[in-house]
């Protein structure tokens, strides 16, 4: 809609006025500065998660099940994830200052609050559920380690590790990361003691037996689930980004660095153990690196420290994504975990959640059931991060200046699409369970009225996208049939603005534009300090009535020279208007209805359609009282554009929910009653034709009083009409003014343009076009015919006259044949160029020239 300020001596118009929403949106800073570096706050939780308790207690069976082959290949596969997320990381850790929260800060900054939240509240509950799953299987391996035969045994282990590990993170992460270096020499030292005997009775022969997979061996993808859990951890490092003293540094060099190595380690180990047993010993014996190792006992350490690890990382990683959750105000539920203790912020409050939630599903001792769907959420956490780098990197913004070089967009969607892959090919169900979860989390959160507290690329994203849809469409020809409505809309003053807003958003049908432009009348810094309050009040009243309506605010010297200009600049390339929408005088004194004539003069000139509603109070009350069940809107109908146009938008009112279970009633008109059976019939058939459900009545040359009679009680009346000498005519040339003194709620109608309710995908143009190309297409091959014998003849007459045994009058003939091929290349390249020329002009591009 626009609306103007324009001087009572030249229009009728008032301006829009509103008031502006000052609920500025909530923020919330964290002026805590990480004391972590790259090696404690990311390689150590990352490369102590990775190398866990499938590296120690299940790769052998996966290389005894796959072959040496087959698991170096998911190692590969796995580590191709791994790579490709991990590069996807780097982009946006190095592109944004990351605070606290991981891979919920990167994702919520990226990709906005809906994914972010979605994904930060299961990633929280994943890694809670986690330091369980780690506990339990330290409870295990303790349990068989020292002999004990309870079935409370595991569970009442793995309580005392949680509560010890709880110590740990309540005392902050400077010293958890001190127990983990404690952590990491146990590791380091099992895997020394592992590489000291492998190596020593490494059997080449061995090795090679077991390259291929054994018959009975589980399927590669079977395998494939098995082992790809071991990669999942490579981020744990990532949720101790609010802890680092340089994020944008650490989180790619640590991660990397975690990466690289556990691949490193994978295959070797997978290499030695292949060399060192037989593929039956690998699937039987679960302990198969005891055997190996140099000294059995530190592999058990090296269990226990795996576990033990994974669990504390889990413990310092959860509470930082709930802290970072809460202080976004996300989950207003949650609100009080964003609180943190001491100078590193430490989150205490979501430490003690992490902790009823570990002891809960520790107490609830078989955890197969919900163990796949963690390890889901996981996957759809890296998937949504290299999704999150290929979505800013294809919006193309300015802003995207990732110190990190080394990444492509294409390499994170392919990222993204391998853990969709993964997905599947590791548990369907348990896949489709954590989507499910996700994304109704992510509905709810679409849902839900909240200010937005910062800036993601979803503006730049979609910026691009409506770049990219205007040059395709810039590419396309027009054509009747993808007409969409794109209004301009002036309101006649304050009080009738919200309906003459309703009234537009009903127009397009939900398939168009609608634009609320204000002209403020005025010069200077002053009245440019109006024009942009104008526009705030502008858009806060549209937002206030919930429609899909934009607003601006423009300033002007003269508002009658500036709305011919608004109406021609607006839009950007196909985007541009081509209907105005007026609010009708209600004051009848000829100075408002001259000022309105004039502006309704100088838009209709510009082409575009004029239409324009009359609607006191009065009239509005009764519409908006009408069941929407009984609505009916009658279209006047003269057989012109102008009707056409009031038909079309008959019809789109239909497509909104105020009127679309309202019937559509067209009414005719024939010079006598003998005629009034064959108007009926034409007008059905076009309705036919037009695919519009409507009634039908025709009348002979009805008068004002029978216009007014079978339309008083219609819910809308729509009326073609005509400007000329400065007056209005409606139907059957009867005076605009004073018909609609006597209708409900009513709409003028004046075509600018041409109006097909019957296009089909195919124009005369477009007929015409194929046509010529036809032309062109035969008469190009003529040519080359024409051409080709002439060349002959040519060939033949220079043999023929250099030659004794040819005579005179052979010759002759052949030149004759040649004279006579000429003359039909001369009228071939005629016709070709007359065809290419009709082609151009069909095409609106210079003519061709002629070969």
């Amino acid at each position: 809609m626009c609306s103007c300020h324009l001087p009572p001596r030249t229009t009728p118009y008032d301006a829009v006025v509103s008031r502006p929403r000052t609920d500025a949106p909530l923020t919330t800073k964290q002026t805590s500065k990480g004391t972590l570096g790259t090696f404690a706050g990311v390689f150590t939780p990352s490369i102590l998660t990775i190398l866990g308790i499938i590296l120690f207690l299940r790769l052998g069976y996966v290389v005894g099940n796959a072959g040496l082959r087959n698991a170096l290949i998911i190692i590969g596969v796995a580590t191709a994830v791994s790579v490709l997320t991990s590069i996807s990381l780097a982009a946006i850790a190095t592109n944004i200052d990351v605070k606290g929260g991981g891979d919920y800060y990167m994702i919520s900054r990226t990709l906005g609050v809906e994914f972010g939240g979605a994904i930060g509240i299961v990633l929280f509950l994943a890694q809670s559920v986690s330091i369980a799953f780690y506990a339990v299987g330290f409870g295990e391996a303790t349990v068989a380690i020292f002999g004990v035969d309870a079935d409370w045994a595991a569970q009442a282990v793995a309580a005392v590790a949680v509560l010890l590990l709880f110590g740990l993170a309540w005392l902050g992460a400077d010293v958890a990361s001190r127990f983990q270096f404690v952590v990491m020499a146990l590791l380091v030292a099992a895997l020394l003691s592992f590489y000291v005997g492998a190596f020593g009775s490494f059997d080449g022969g061995m090795a090679g037996e077991g390259w291929q997979a054994p018959e009975a061996g589980l399927g590669f993808w079977a395998v494939f689930a098995i082992f790809f859990p071991a990669v999942t951890g490579f981020t744990q490092g990532v949720s101790m980004s609010g802890d680092l003293r340089d994020a944008g540094k650490s989180l790619p060099r640590g991660t990397f660095a975690a990466v690289g190595l556990s691949t490193i380690v994978y295959v070797s180990v997978a290499i030695l153990i292949a060399g060192n047993a037989s593929s039956s010993q690998l699937i039987e014996d679960t302990s198969i690196l005891n055997s190996i190792a140099s000294f059995g006992p530190l592999i058990d350490a090296g269990v226990i420290a795996a576990t033990l690890s994974s669990a504390m990382a889990s413990f310092l990683g959860a509470p930082r994504i709930l802290q970072s959750l809460a202080a976004d105000r996300v989950f207003p539920v949650l609100n009080a975990f964003a609180r943190g203790h001491g100078p590193a912020s430490n989150p205490r409050r979501a430490v003690l959640l992490s902790l009823g939630i570990a002891l809960g599903t520790v107490a609830i001792g078989n955890l197969n059931a919900i163990a796949p769907v963690v390890s889901m959420f996981f996957l759809i956490s890296y998937g949504l991060l290299n999704y999150a780098t290929y979505y800013e990197a294809r919006a193309a913004s300015p802003s995207f200046r990732p110190r990190f070089r080394f990444f492509n967009r294409r390499a994170s969607l392919v990222g993204a699409l391998a853990c969709a892959a993964a997905m599947l090919a590791i548990n369907v169900t348990a896949g489709a369970a954590a989507i499910l979860i996700l994304v109704l989390i992510y509905q709810y959160l679409r849902r839900i009225d909240r200010p937005q507290r910062w800036a993601d690329a979803s503006r730049s994203y979609y910026f691009q996208r409506v770049k990219e849809g205007i040059r395709a469409m810039t590419a396309e020809a027009e054509n009747p049939r993808s007409w969409r409505p794109q209004v301009l809309a002036f309101s006649a003053d304050p009080q009738r603005r919200a309906r003459l807003l309703r009234f537009g958003s009903w127009l397009e049908g939900e398939s168009g534009l609608t634009a609320a432009v204000q002209i403020v009348v005025g010069e200077g810094a002053l009245m440019r300090r109006e024009r942009h309050e104008s526009e705030e009040r502008l858009r806060g009243e549209i937002e206030t009535l919930g429609l899909d309506v934009h607003g601006r605010a423009v300033l002007a010297p003269d508002a009658m020279e500036a709305l011919p200009v608004i109406v021609q600049s607006f839009g950007l390339g196909p985007l541009k208007a081509n209907t105005v929408l007026f609010g009708w005088p209600e004051e009848t004194d000829e100075m408002h209805l001259a000022g309105y004539a004039q502006a309704v003069r100088e838009t209709h000139r510009l082409g575009v359609n004029v239409v324009s509603m009359l609607s006191d109070e009065e009239r509005w009350a009764q519409l908006e009282e009408s069941p929407r069940g009984e609505r009916r809107i009658d279209v006047w109908w003269q057989d012109d554009d102008s009707s056409r146009l009031a038909l079309l938008s008959a019809y789109l009112f239909t497509r909104t929910r105020a009127w679309s279970r309202a019937r559509i009633r067209v009414l005719g008109w024939a010079d006598s009653e003998v005629e009034v059976d064959a108007a009926t019939s034409t007008i059905r058939s076009l309705l036919d034709e037009s695919r519009i459900d409507a009634d039908v009545e025709c009348f002979a040359t009805p008068s004002l009083g029978q216009i007014a009679r079978t339309s008083g009680k219609s819910s809308f009346v729509m009326l073609p009409s005509a400007l000329r000498q400065g007056a209005f005519f409606g139907p059957f040339e009867r005076s605009t003014p004073l018909l609609l003194t006597m209708l409900p709620t009513s709409a003028v109608f004046m075509a600018g343009s041409a109006i097909d309710l019957t296009a089909g995908p195919e124009t005369e143009q477009s007929i015409q076009l194929r046509a010529a190309e036809e032309l062109v297409h035969v008469a190009a091959n003529r040519l080359r015919t024409l051409e080709k014998q002439q060349e002959r003849l040519e060939a033949e007459i220079e043999i023929r006259t250099g030659g004794d045994d040819w005579a005179a009058d052979d010759v002759a003939a052949a030149q004759q044949r040649l004279r006579t091929v000429e003359r039909r290349i001369l009228t071939t390249r005629a016709k070709l160029d007359s065809a290419k020329a009709d082609v151009a002009a069909l095409l609106d591009e210079p003519t061709p020239s002629g070969d």
